[in-house]
């Protein structure tokens, strides 16, 4: 009679002593946080200067040591008005913006053809009131 006493006991205990691990097992209050999370991407990077090379059929052009593929939905404009693929020309000072996939291609998202506006001296200051 003893023995199961103790027995019964002994499996109380136990019961007890697992009992809020398994109820922390379901709490999702307890949960670690979600994996680290991924690296937030970037936006668009800038790119500026001229184009060293153009090849037409990879419908891709250099600037730099940088090669930068043109997508479906690159914007071009050329001297501020909307452009082709076509007007970018060995020798032409290009700016605008590209993003780099995970394999490391860089796809143009905007390509501005020319010389960058300078503004006149005076015409940054604010309008008058």
């Amino acid at each position: 009679m003893k023995t199961a006493k103790l027995t019964c006991l002994a499996l109380i205990a136990v019961a007890l002593a697992a009992a809020p691990a398994l109820s922390r097992a379901d709490d999702t209050t307890n949960a670690p946080a979600a994996a680290a999370a991924a690296p937030k991407k970037h936006g668009a990077l800038p790119f500026h200067g001229k184009v060293a090379a153009v090849d037409p059929a990879a419908m891709t052009f250099t600037v730099g040591t940088m090669t930068i593929s043109m997508t479906s939905a690159t914007k071009i404009s050329k001297n501020g008005q909307p452009g082709v693929f076509a007007d970018i020309t060995v020798g032409a000072s290009v700016r605008g913006a590209y993003k780099k996939d995970d394999a490391g291609k860089l796809s143009a998202t905007t390509i501005r053809i020319g010389e960058a506006k300078k503004s006149a001296p005076g015409t940054n200051a604010p309008p008058a009131q």
